[in-house]
């Protein structure tokens, strides 16, 4: 079990030790590509695409609450232990998730596309650290707790249509960085399968 506690210390330490150094060794390169992949969104937006990209991120906590809930609720009224053990497992991955994004962020302390590159235009400006998204984080990790507690094909996929189209909603709004995003994916997963493999011993 000891060998299991360090596997999501080990995700953690490459979205560290890995992207972001690598963003700071690769400055000029990957930065600009950053940069460049958000103007150019930013440059191709119409009225319709950043409503149904604000419904996607205004509601992502929504939907990363209302599925443990709903398991919950699922789990009592059908008198479902396994279900109530999954909502559970849902609550705790992206409990964990959350505490791990928020230290990430105040360790990193990455500056907002906006503010970084006056050419990046946002939707709307959060005020809080870019580095990881928070958004994508908890969608992968709802996403992936889901997917791991029903491994159905019909649930896998919906359930990360869901978690990538949030993360890219992120960067259509100018509001991360690729990077960002994909630290946060990284993170997300990595928070429900080690939850779950503790879960398993």
């Amino acid at each position: 079990m000891k060998g299991h506690c360090y596997f999501y210390l080990v995700i953690l330490q490459f979205a560290m030790a890995v992207i972001w150094p690598l963003q700071l060794k690769a400055q000029h390169k990957l930065q600009q590509l950053d940069d460049q992949i958000l103007i150019n969104l930013s440059n191709n937006r119409t009225p319709e695409k950043t409503d149904f990209f604000l419904f996607l991120s205004n509601h992502n906590d929504w939907v990363n609450v209302g599925v443990p809930v709903g398991l919950l609720a699922g789990g009592i009224i059908a008198d479902d232990k396994r279900m109530r053990q999954n909502a559970l497992y849902v609550a705790s991955s992206s409990a964990v998730n959350v505490l791990v994004t928020m230290l990430v962020k105040k360790i990193v302390k990455r500056p907002r596309p906006f503010l970084a590159n006056v050419k990046i235009k946002a939707v709307y400006q959060p005020s809080h650290y870019s580095f990881p998204s928070g958004h994508t984080s908890t969608a992968f990790t709802t996403a992936t707790a889901l997917s791991q507690a029903y491994p159905k094909w019909y649930v896998i996929v919906p359930s990360y249509l869901w978690a990538g189209s949030v993360g890219y909603s992120r960067l259509y709004l100018g509001v991360h960085y690729p990077t960002d995003v994909a630290a946060g994916a990284l993170l997300g997963t990595g928070a429900a399968f080690s939850l779950r493999t503790l879960r398993a011993d």
